[in-house]
């Protein structure tokens, strides 16, 4: 028999959105301790509500959200510095006087409540975190200097400082080349696995992850299918959340979708 791991976030019919425009309906969803889950579906089916609702900035319309054992919607609470979060890649002002390490205690300071002084025990979390990632050599590199790849490595670093329980992606492989995006990949797999993090990756990538998370989960307005990767990627399945605009060939599936994200 095996053990159940110990629930850390539990959706239980949780709508969210606004009166009359429902970004996500009836979720019923518990990720367990540990845990490696790809989040998945079209443009506007709501991952990008999910990941607001982790984060505390929307409570739910209906139903309840758990996470760490706390049901608040309080964004200053402390289980939010539990959830280490790496926002979609916007462009990094090459001229923004900001190096890696200074980058990185941004994170501590999520961690610490925004007055609190950050010492050295904080600069020793920042730099062992830089570790993690392999950027530890970069420290005092300027942060708008580095390549694409390299910069969220030291994203992901920033996240990590705040020494969270949860590792919470959004979109990690965006408009980086294909040897860089595995890369990525590579090392948030490696982090679940050394840290024990559970990870949530958000993705519109799924050959990507298919062969690295522990499930699946995908959205489309509704949670559609969570279960293992071979279980939610049958044809019959995503033929009808993506319509027309899949193609699936002898090895992978290819969703054709505008990916340019409209800022």
């Amino acid at each position: 028999m095996s053990i159940q791991k110990e629930p850390i976030i539990q959706f239980d019919h949780a709508s969210f959105g606004f009166p009359g425009v429902l970004a996500l309906q009836d979720i019923s969803l518990t990720i367990s301790a540990g845990e490696f889950v790809g989040v998945i579906g079209p443009n506007g089916s709501g991952k990008t509500t999910l990941c607001r609702a982790m984060l505390g900035l929307m409570a739910p319309l209906e139903g309840h959200l758990r996470i760490l054992d706390c049901a608040c919607g309080e964004l200053r609470c402390h289980h939010r510095a539990q959830i280490g979060y790496l926002p979609q890649k916007g462009v990094v002002d090459r001229n923004f006087p900001v190096t890696v390490l200074e980058t990185v205690m941004m994170g501590r300071y999520g961690a610490l409540g925004l007055f609190k002084r950050a010492g050295r025990q904080d600069q020793r979390i920042a730099l062992e975190a830089l570790t993690h990632v392999g950027m530890e050599n970069h420290q005092d590199t300027a942060l708008g200097h580095l390549s694409g790849g390299q910069q969220q490595r030291v994203f992901i670093a920033r996240a990590l400082a705040q020494q969270p329980k949860v590792l919470l992606l959004d979109e990690p492989t965006t408009g980086l080349d294909i040897t860089t995006q595995h890369n990525v990949i590579e090392l948030v797999a490696q982090l679940h696995k050394e840290l024990g993090l559970t990870v949530l990756l958000i993705t519109h990538d799924i050959n990507m992850i298919r062969s690295r998370v522990d499930r699946l989960v995908l959205l489309k307005t509704r949670l559609f299918a969570s279960g293992p990767p071979a279980e939610v990627l049958k044809p019959e399945i995503l033929r009808q959340v993506y319509g027309k605009e899949l193609v699936i060939t002898e090895k992978d599936l290819v969703i054709v979708e505008d990916y340019h994200h409209h800022h």
